[in-house]
Order: C-alpha cells, then structure tokens, then sequence
C-alpha cells in the first residue's frame, strides 16, 4: 500500500504545527506541503495535485469550503475547524471527515483511517453510465454525454456546453461533483475551471491550446502531463 500524500492548510500556523506533527507520527500518509494562505494552496493543487488535503474553513478571503469545492476529484478533504455548525456543509462536499478542534490525536488517527479505507476500494464492475441528471430550475434534465463539448465552472455553478445548443446549460452544482459523473476516458480536466470531452477536440496547437467548439481552452500547468500523456497515446 503506498503512502497517502497531503496538504495542510490553516491560516493558523500553530495549527498548522500541530497537523504537520500528527502526519509525521501516522504510517502511511506524508505531507508534501503546508499553507496559511488558501490561495497559494489552491495555485499548488494545481501543480501537484495529492490525495488528501487536511482543510481549515474559516478563512480570510478564500473560506475552506469554497476552496473544496475547486480541488481536483481525485483529492479527497478533510475538515477541520473550531465550528461545529460546518459539520452539515462538510457532507454536500463529500468530505472524507470533520475535525473539530482542539483536534485529539485519535481522532486524526481514525480520519486517515477512512481516507486510506477510501483509496483502497476496490474499482466496480457496474456498466457505465452513458448520461446524467442536471437540475434546472424546478426540473430534472437528463444528458447524454456523447452530447457533452465541454464543461465551464464559475465558484458554486456550472455551465455545460451541448453540442446543437447556442447557450449552455446552468446548474448549481460544482466542478468536482460534474468530474465524478464524467467517464474518465472520455473527459479530461485540463484547467481548474474546465472539463473538455476529448473526443470532441478540433485541434491542439504549441501552446497546449484546445480548439472546442467555438472555446479556446488552454490547458494550465498542473494537467499538462495528464493531457500531454493523452496525446501522445493518440499519435502514431
């Protein structure tokens, strides 16, 4: 089993002490680095994206919701916080755990627990899906995905782009949520606010620029190699 990589962040840096020492005591999980501003740590996930992020909400400028809802699909959260009443918001995030401080070592034992629990389940053999359900004011509209250009997020909502649609289609809902509904072969998440389905691609210049419909995307620094991989399985 390989360790469980992670970042820390807390606008506190005695917090952030505190956390670095509990993941240097707990096998299988290491911290690659630590942030007291949310900013910063959200530039960083772009570039080195990890499987875990230990996550203040009360924070200046960026709250540590808002800054969940914008990590890739593959990193998993956990909160921790002095404020019990997040305990609810936490869980339409689909974090992993809640902290509430003081946090007592145990309890930091038990949420890495179910983090590693989480990365150790096994893949299904359902079918996969070949659309899903968006909600549009009073009303449920099922996608196809085959239909599917690219997705556009902007904080709390997303914009889907069809193809044979002039306008996009608007829905609450976030970036990490639509990218766990997208099949993984046939969508990429080449920018922090953007999914393209790669099928649908035109054509890609020098500069690692998508041409999708009528979107330029260019793909930014933390999923270069992801795409870049992709590419290159695609050339002769």
């Amino acid at each position: 089993m390989r360790d469980l990589t992670c970042f820390i962040v807390d606008d506190e840096p005695l917090a952030v002490r505190m956390l670095e020492n509990y993941v240097e005591r707990t096998p299988g999980i290491r911290c690659t680095a630590s942030f007291t501003d949310p900013q910063e740590a959200l530039d960083a996930l772009d570039r080195e994206p990890v499987d875990l992020l230990f996550l203040d909400i009360q924070m200046p400028e960026l709250d540590g919701l808002e800054l969940s809802r914008s990590v890739p699909a593959a990193t998993r959260v956990i909160f921790t916080t002095a404020f019990k009443e997040y305990a609810f918001d936490s869980y339409e995030v689909n974090a992993i755990d809640f902290l509430l401080k003081p946090i007592r070592y145990q309890k930091f034992q038990k949420a890495v627990e179910k983090a590693q629990q989480w990365f150790e389940r096994p893949a299904t053999s359902e079918p996969e899906a070949e659309s899903m359900f968006i909600r549009q004011d009073s009303m449920l509209r099922q996608i196809d995905f085959l239909r599917i250009l690219y997705v556009c997020g902007m904080k709390d909502y997303v914009n889907i782009y069809l193809e044979g649609e002039k306008r996009p289609l608007v829905t609450h809902l976030t970036m990490k949520a639509v990218e766990a509904q997208l099949p993984p072969h046939r969508f990429m998440r080449v920018h922090r606010s953007y999914i393209v389905a790669l099928d649908k691609i035109r054509a890609v210049d020098r500069n690692l620029c998508i041409y999708i419909g009528e979107e330029v995307i260019r793909v930014t620094e933390g999923y270069r190699e992801g795409f870049e991989k992709y590419l290159e399985g695609k050339m002769p």
